[in-house]
């Protein structure tokens, strides 16, 4: 079983296996719809598209955030879609080292299904022949089994705040707050600490090694309980990369926030720090 990172040439040797689900998961935040147009033209093989607006979030109200966690239901019913059950392990990639990718990859921990990894180094990482056009899977049943200590939602982290270690997966300019491309308030949850998603790589975009990821993160959660660790982003997507790198170095039990800034910053009454 691959529960975290799976090497391309492990992919390339298990293609066309019925018990394995693999998943596209490329976007790109402006443009909503375009890499979904670049899966129809080249995907790897066998290959399903997870849209992150459509498939991998819930609607949204105005307060809570820019893709706000789907549903139970909804995870149940579009891993069913995409031929997940119990016997079948999922690959999940996208072309950014995981960013997105990683998820899902939190979605199907989160119900229970420890078989999910995500392709180290994406789909310019995978050297074999591409396919064109939409592929669909035979319907599988997916049995939930949700992890409710996996996360932490809005109301008990503003109740709860001072008893976490809040880490921000953003770029430093954006938790610091001198930029601010996708939400209304610049800045970051008072406490906070920053820790961008984008060190978890190397120059070729894919997860720097286990040993170098244990001590990026040892250095800001030192000897606390991981279950007080919240990690958190923009939108709650690459909050989940971060936590695919504390798995892949050994440290295990953090939760994530999947409203994250853009749900906390909606309200103004909610206290914001800069700097």
């Amino acid at each position: 079983m691959h529960s975290d990172l799976i090497p391309p040439n492990e992919l390339g040797t298990n293609l066309g296996r019925d018990d394995w689900a693999i998943i596209d998961a490329r976007f790109y935040l402006p443009e909503p719809d375009k890499a979904e147009a670049k899966y129809l033209d080249a995907h790897i093989p066998g290959a399903v598209y997870a849209h992150l607006d459509r498939d991998l979030s819930a609607p949204l109200t105005g307060t809570n955030g820019r893709h706000p966690m789907a549903s139970v239901e909804q995870m149940v019913d579009r891993f069913s879609k995409w031929g997940i059950d119990d016997d079948v392990q999922v690959v999940v990639y996208d072309d950014v080292g995981g960013q997105f990718a990683a998820r899902l990859w939190w979605m199907l921990r989160y119900l229970g299904h420890d078989a999910v990894a995500v392709l180290d180094g994406g789909l310019p990482a995978f050297h074999g022949e591409l396919r064109s056009g939409r592929e669909e899977r035979t319907p599988r049943d997916f049995t939930p089994r949700v992890q409710d200590a996996m996360r932490i939602d809005l109301d008990a982290l503003a109740q709860h705040r001072h008893e976490h270690l809040l880490v921000d997966a953003r770029a430093g300019e954006r938790f610091r707050g001198e930029k601010e491309p996708l939400d209304p308030v610049a800045g970051h949850i008072p406490g906070a600490q920053s820790l961008p998603c984008s060190s978890n790589l190397n120059a070729e975009g894919s997860f720097v090694p286990a040993d170098k990821l244990r001590a990026r993160f040892d250095a800001v959660v030192g000897s606390r309980d991981t279950s007080e660790v919240v990690s958190y982003c923009g939108s709650g997507v690459t909050a989940c990369h971060n936590l695919l790198a504390m798995e892949v170095a050994g440290i295990r039990g953090a939760r994530l926030y999947p409203g994250s800034w853009s749900e906390w910053c909606a309200d103004e009454k909610r206290p914001i720090e800069t700097g």
